[in-house]
């Protein structure tokens, strides 16, 4: 098996998106979110055939499902993006040189994007809204956990571009064979970038081994650091919203850092909260004795492993410290940069932890679980970037443009 035809054709359909009028793809977008939402019984009778593959305990389920309302979800969003203005074609700069050189520096689509994703059907709508309201091309590789849900949703996106008179090979869907993947990591006659969008390993994995130019996004091992002055019912509420409001996505909270003086007040207060979402503890020497005399059912002593690990579950790490200075330690050694918290009434603490803090995206008395294109009033995404280079944090529709100089002459020579 090849994908090089795939490639080719991806390639080949770029002028075809590009040249859509800018009214023409909202009104493409808008069309394909009310054929999202007719197909409903289609896509969860496809979705389920999927789900039925997967262990109940395994935690990216919740990634893969995919419900009315999360189909109305989807619908909303491609609204949300068809009414946002285009990233493309804005002039960015433009002057007269003396020698009668006009210059202008534009913003233009990316090209070919390519997305590499696990479990996640909702990507697959994301990416191809994001990529066509752009004026990109985009072909995506979803896991095979996610197959026949990623195979009705690219059918009906097809259709849609079909019906608009545009190629219908502006969306790619390749095949899941894990041995095709190195083919597109080494297309870059055919890919202009690459994103990786799941676990550590498969950000690393394409990092390590692609020729083509590669964005982060994905891995979240996300704190949140309650400092001494904290207001404590206000701190559980946040802490148990960023752990299990939805445990299994990048924004969730993976690691509870609790400032010593605070840690017997707050601890018993926040496990009674988390206990009622059957949440594992995973503690430290100082906070395990705490949470074991208040009675917590699941509490573990912590290993080395516990910190600095993206749980994606009910699950978290607890880590009591002494003071500021350690717990932006712990997190310049553990944080995997993507968003970070401190719930504090010391405002002058509050923004030196954003001032210092290397992360995406930074906290003063707030969950992590708000970092998100959408919610930051991007649209979709395609992921949260947690690298610094071209986009960080939310990379949406702003993101998937670069830079093109056009110099028009009357016959000047150098």
């Amino acid at each position: 098996m090849s994908i090089q035809l795939l490639l080719e054709q991806a390639r080949a359909a770029t002028a075809s998106v590009r040249n859509l009028q800018d009214a023409k793809r909202q009104e493409l977008l808008q069309h394909l979110a009310a054929r999202i939402q007719e197909n409903t019984a289609h896509i969860i009778e496809e979705n389920k055939k999927d789900l039925e593959r997967m262990p109940d305990g395994d935690p990216k389920k919740d990634r893969l499902l995919l419900n009315a309302d999360r189909i109305a979800g989807l619908s909303s969003s491609l609204r949300e993006v068809a009414g946002l203005p285009d990233p493309a074609n804005q002039v960015l700069l433009e002057r007269k040189l003396e020698n009668g050189l006009f210059i202008q520096k534009k913003s233009v689509p990316l090209g070919v994007v390519g997305v590499i994703y696990e479990s996640r059907p909702n990507v697959t709508v994301d990416v191809a809204s994001l990529c066509i309201r752009s004026g990109n091309v985009c072909v995506l590789r979803g896991g095979s956990d996610a197959f026949y849900t990623n195979t009705a949703l690219v059918a009906i996106i097809r259709e849609v571009l079909e019906l608009f008179g545009a190629d219908v090979n502006a969306v790619q869907l390749l095949p899941v064979d894990r041995a095709l993947v190195a083919d597109m990591l080494s297309a870059v006659k055919y890919i202009d970038i690459i994103i990786p969008r799941g676990s550590q390993q498969l950000i690393e994995y394409v990092r390590e081994n692609s020729r083509v130019p590669v964005i982060e996004t994905g891995a979240g091992v996300c704190h949140t650091y309650v400092e001494q002055t904290a207001d404590l019912p206000k701190a559980a509420a946040i802490v148990t919203n960023a752990k299990v409001s939805r445990p299994s996505v990048c924004n969730a909270l993976d690691t509870v850092l609790v400032d010593e003086a605070v840690a017997a007040a707050f601890l018993p207060l926040v496990a009674g909260q988390l206990a009622g979402y059957e949440v594992e503890i995973y503690a430290d020497e100082k906070a395990y004795p705490i949470l074991q005399a208040a009675g917590y059912p699941r509490l573990f002593k912590a290993t080395a492993e516990d910190f600095g690990r993206e749980f994606l579950d009910f699950k978290c790490s607890v880590k009591v410290l002494n003071g500021l200075n350690e717990a932006l330690a712990h997190i310049r050694e553990y944080s995997s940069k993507h968003s970070e918290a401190i719930v504090t009434q010391d405002m002058a603490l509050g923004e030196r932890f954003l001032q210092e803090v290397d992360a995406a995206a930074v906290y003063i008395n707030a969950s992590t679980r708000f970092t998100d294109g959408g919610v930051f009033g991007l649209g979709a995404e395609i992921g949260i970037s947690t690298q610094k280079l071209h986009a960080r944090g939310p990379f949406a529709l702003e993101k998937l443009v670069t830079e093109k100089w056009f110099v028009r002459g009357e016959g000047q020579v150098r």
